[in-house]
């Protein structure tokens, strides 16, 4: 952790005569003394009553305001300059040369909200003459000054404005009583407080080298100088002011505005009595002195949408998945099983919280075998038809399903049950919303200052400005949150495509070359650079998937092994396989007979198949907006679509990389996705009369994942050549592709797909001649899950006949529309 001193120095450009004062060793001592004797006896301190020369001097033409000393709450006449029971009073003859109440242009800055530090002029502040009281407190009839024994109302100047000038040696120890109509409150003076963060985490916000930037920014409940409350602290560098607004100053920031903490751009202000619940935003005043009011960047919390406000929170979770955590980096990703359930958590079981999921999801996938979740982006978004995708809360899970230690809790059962957690992450764009992050401050912040550059063009959002050091540590630190605070074991970056290229979805004349010429985004490569290089080290066993659709080169590379384009490794662990995803699709789309013209769509993976980590992805996007479910992809009646479903899956499975299924897909569901209903679950209800057709593709994918865990050969050499051989891979005109895989002790699989609709009986299939005998571990076409039970279910002997290239060639019988997976027996 970044160390931060809970009193951690004066602001860096304020002058020292005007820095708060820390109470004296003697005054603190005295504290607690004087409140006894107030509250026992009742009576003021010795000498109180007593006239004195600094009142008399006050009450001359042109003489400093004095406040008036209080008898057990009861205004007095006087105040007592040389009392001598008090030693932190001034000697009587100290010059009193300064007025006690603002100037013009302190008062005016601080009514329209463009004061940059109002802790220079309110609070208590040492003078020639003693100390100087000044307050502000909007809607307050009066203000009074309480320090030990001494009892003081200050002068009401109007407007809110309070001060009174004080024969003390120092300023000490007080708290305020300020008195509204019908109600008087006891409160500790946010002004008298030294600044919350220390030089050193705002050395690295100027860096942009902050890692737990959310430890710094945001608001937080803590205790400082022994002062219980909440500090709030943002990054508004173009703002002329800041002032904080929330229900517990009934969303009127005047009487709280905050400090700019030198050069920073951050502002801060430390608000005594807030705690955990509390809403609130950022009233900020722009450079052209109009104002704007904004969700905190930062939030970790955040009312339901579409409510907009920031909630101070703290979390008191107590995690119990230390075995996981400790187990999960023994082995890295692209050498692990890894096989995916995407779940878009709000609809998967619609109308169920984080805490409720936590009930039937880890079970659930942990029945079907999938050793991870992908969570569709679970950040704060005001629109839920975006699925997540358009975020305006990057620190808050979303709160339609709890709170985020209730998320914390769903991650922690997961994890329990042996599953790891993968997140969609979103730092390519952000939307518009006027409260949220666009042109924050008045001017554009987050987004790239140059229009061209800003504007997304397929989504109308912004994209964020990478080359600037702070908006890169805002989301290098976002991801390294979600990782630290929240446990996630992965990342999967979204739209990375649209955040390489200067000309993504833009025509010539709407965007312009980088300072080489090219149409790299060099800002965006070194961003994905440092948060892959960051992650990687600060979070053993994490790891990061690119959605990225392109040929860019490297995308799996280490970040400091250059490559033919001249450019580093971007990092990430995985890249989904976009390229085959969409050529397998387009393939058993085709009816089988025409398949044969399009073999190549099913074998032109593999020719670039090591060129990085791959995970298969049958994602969300491919089950919506008209494009079918997947069973509804195959052509033919219902049997043979769930025949070639069944078959699809068999060769994903056993295809090099990892895999991903959407929900709803793992029984066949007919229907595209709608995030308003989620899975069609009463398919698998046993009154539904085709039930047994859903249960039968869900079992399938069941018995993918156990064999596919229990097979080395299927995982442990996915990145390297040497795991995978070909058998058949020219078979177009039987629609067959049968290939070997091997595991680092080469122990082989045998994966046969056949995509025509007909029996093929005495198949020849060539193999090693080293393995005595074959037999098979999974027939998509079983009888229980819904095929027609062409399998063999005795051991397979090698014949001494070549083929394809083989020794020894195998006599098989394949099925119609399915994939065989034969082991050594």
């Amino acid at each position: 952790m970044t160390p931060r001193p809970e009193s951690s120095g004066s602001h860096p450009e304020q002058p020292a005569e005007q820095r708060p004062a820390e109470p004296s060793a003697s005054a603190r001592k005295k504290k607690p003394a004087a409140a006894k004797a107030i509250s026992e006896k009742g009576g003021p301190r010795k000498g109180a009553g007593k006239k004195s020369t600094a009142k008399a001097d006050a009450s001359k033409k042109g003489a400093p305001k004095q406040g008036r000393v209080k008898k057990a709450g009861a205004v007095q006449g006087a105040a007592s300059a040389a009392a001598p029971a008090d030693d932190r009073l001034a000697p009587p003859e100290a010059e009193l040369a300064v007025s006690p109440a603002l100037g013009t242009a302190d008062r005016e800055r601080l009514l329209d909200g463009t004061h940059h530090d109002p802790h220079a002029v309110l609070g208590g502040h040492p003078v020639p003459g003693g100390v100087v009281f000044r307050v502000f407190k909007p809607y307050a009839l009066a203000v009074t000054v309480v320090s030990g024994g001494l009892t003081v109302e200050l002068h009401d100047d109007g407007s809110g404005f309070f001060s009174a000038l004080l024969p003390l040696r120092e300023v000490p120890a007080y708290r305020l009583l300020v008195a509204y109509e019908g109600a008087v409150r006891e409160v500790e003076d946010a002004y008298r407080l030294v600044p919350t963060l220390g030089e050193l985490d705002l050395h690295l916000i100027g860096e942009g080298r902050h890692e737990e930037l959310w430890t710094a920014l945001g608001a937080h409940p803590m205790t400082h100088q022994g002062v219980r409350g909440t500090r709030f602290a943002v990054w508004a560098p173009n703002a002329r002011g800041v002032r904080v607004a929330g229900g517990f100053n009934f969303w009127d920031g005047t009487g709280h505005p905050m400090r700019s903490l030198g050069s920073s751009g951050v502002w801060e202000l430390f608000v005594p009595g807030i705690g955990e619940g509390e809403l609130y935003k950022f009233d900020i005043t722009r450079p052209d002195g109009s104002r704007t009011l904004r969700a905190d960047p930062m939030a970790r919390r955040t009312e339901v949408p579409p409510a907009t406000s920031s909630i101070v929170t703290s979390s008191r979770y107590t995690w119990g998945d230390a075995e996981w955590l400790e187990r999960r980096a023994h082995v890295p990703a692209h050498e692990a099983p890894l096989s995916v359930y995407e779940v878009h958590l709000p609809s998967w079981r619609p109308g169920l919280t984080y805490r409720q999921l936590a009930g039937q999801l880890p079970a659930y996938v942990k029945d079907l075998g999938f050793t991870h979740v992908e969570l569709m982006p679970v950040a704060e978004h005001p629109y839920g038809p975006s699925w997540g995708y358009q975020v305006t809360g990057f620190y808050a899970p979303t709160a339609r399903l709890g709170t985020p230690d209730d998320f914390k809790y769903l991650v922690d059962a997961l994890h329990r049950a042996g599953i790891g957690v993968i997140m969609d992450w979103v730092p390519a764009h952000f939307p518009r919303d006027e409260w949220a992050l666009a042109e924050f401050d008045g001017r554009p912040l987050y987004e790239h200052a140059d229009p061209l550059r800003a504007a997304h063009p397929d989504w109308g959002t912004l994209e964020f400005d990478f080359g600037r050091r702070e908006v890169r540590n805002f989301l290098v630190a976002n991801a390294l949150y979600w990782c630290e605070e929240f446990h996630i074991d992965g990342l999967r970056v979204d739209a990375v495509a649209s955040m390489l290229y200067l000309d993504y979805s833009r025509e010539p004349g709407q965007w312009r070359p980088n300072e080489h010429g090219g149409r790299e985004n060099l800002d965006a490569v070194a961003f994905l650079q440092e948060m892959n290089a960051t992650v990687y080290r600060r979070v053993p066993g994490v790891v990061t998937v690119a959605e990225e659709s392109t040929a860019w080169d490297g995308v799996t590379r280490a970040t400091h092994h250059e490559g033919p384009s001249g450019f580093g490794g971007l990092g990430f662990g995985l890249k989904w396989n976009m390229g085959w995803m969409h050529d397998s699709l387009e393939y058993m789309s085709h009816e089988p007979v025409h398949r044969r013209y399009h073999h190549h769509e099913m074998t032109f993976s593999m020719v670039y198949a090591y060129s990085e980590n791959y995970v298969l992805p049958i994602s969300h996007d491919e089950v919506v907006h008209g494009k079918r479910s997947l069973v509804s992809k195959m052509p033919g009646d219902w049997w043979q679509q769930r025949a070639g479903l069944r078959a699809y899956l068999g060769l994903m499975w056993a295809h090099p990389g990892k895999q991903l299924l959407f929900m709803g897909q793992e029984f066949a569901q007919g229907a595209e996705w709608s995030e308003q209903h989620g899975p069609d679950w009463w398919l698998l209800d046993p009154a539904y009369g085709a039930a047994a057709d859903h249960r039968g593709v869900r079992d399938l994918v069941r018995d993918l994942n156990t064999v596919y865990g229990h097979t080395p050969a299927l995982w442990q050499r996915d990145t390297e050549p040497a795991g995978f051989r070909w058998v058949a891979g020219d078979a177009a005109e039987d629609n067959v592709l049968a290939f070997l895989r091997y595991d680092r002790d080469g122990t082989p699989l045998l994966a046969v797909s056949h995509f025509a609709p007909v029996v093929r009986h005495d198949y020849l299939v060539g193999v090693p001649d080293d393995v005595p005998a074959w037999h098979e571990v999974l027939n998509t076409d079983a009888g229980r899950y819904g095929g027609g039970d062409v399998a063999s279910p005795d051991p397979v002997k090698p014949e001494p006949q070549g083929r394809h290239g083989f020794p020894a060639s195998v006599r098989l019988v394949l099925p119609p529309l399915a994939t065989v997976w034969l082991r050594p027996a």
